[in-house]
């Protein structure tokens, strides 16, 4: 959360000339309501239902950068989708960058809880990194890079994995 997903994943489908897709925007245009009203009505075991449809779907796709959301790495079917149909980036920030980037933001179901919000990401970085790193191709440190900078280097890396 608040790692550059959609920002970087943008900037790099453009560097690589690639489609982007994210499967969060995808979710709310098929069901009409944003992610925080599935959250309200389903709740989380509900999205991540949802969710799972859908990357899985999504990553049968080709001529793609997909941005995932934060928790889809927690479905085993979701990891076993996007390890067998293209290449992991895991994007990794710190917790002080990730408070600072999502500070602002009321769309973060898992942090609107009013629970304290350093607490929660430090609790989902240990619970979700080792699997990101497990399943990640290249890993890239997000903090004190620009979206373009970063860009720039991951598509350095994937034209290096593919032979692109």
């Amino acid at each position: 959360m608040g790692v550059g997903k959609t920002t970087i994943g943008k900037a790099l489908a453009k560097n690589l000339t690639l489609d982007f897709v994210d499967s969060d925007y995808e979710i709310e245009q098929r069901t009409g309501v944003t992610i925080s009203t599935i959250f309200d009505i389903e709740g989380e075991d509900g999205f991540r239902n949802r969710e799972i449809r859908m990357v899985t779907e999504l990553a049968e796709r080709n001529g793609i950068v997909l941005a995932t959301g934060g928790g889809a790495v927690l479905s085993e079917d979701v990891r076993k989708a996007l390890r067998h149909n293209g290449l992991v980036v895991y994007l990794h920030a710190s917790i002080d960058m990730q408070m600072d980037r999502t500070r602002n933001s009321k769309n973060r179901p898992l942090l609107n809880t009013g629970a304290n919000r350093r607490e929660v990401l430090e609790q989902l970085m240990e619970e979700r990194e080792p699997l990101y790193r497990q399943e990640a191709d290249v890993i890239y440190e997000t903090d004190g890079r620009s979206p373009q900078t970063a860009a720039r280097e991951i598509a350095g890396e994937v034209r290096k994995l593919w032979q692109y």
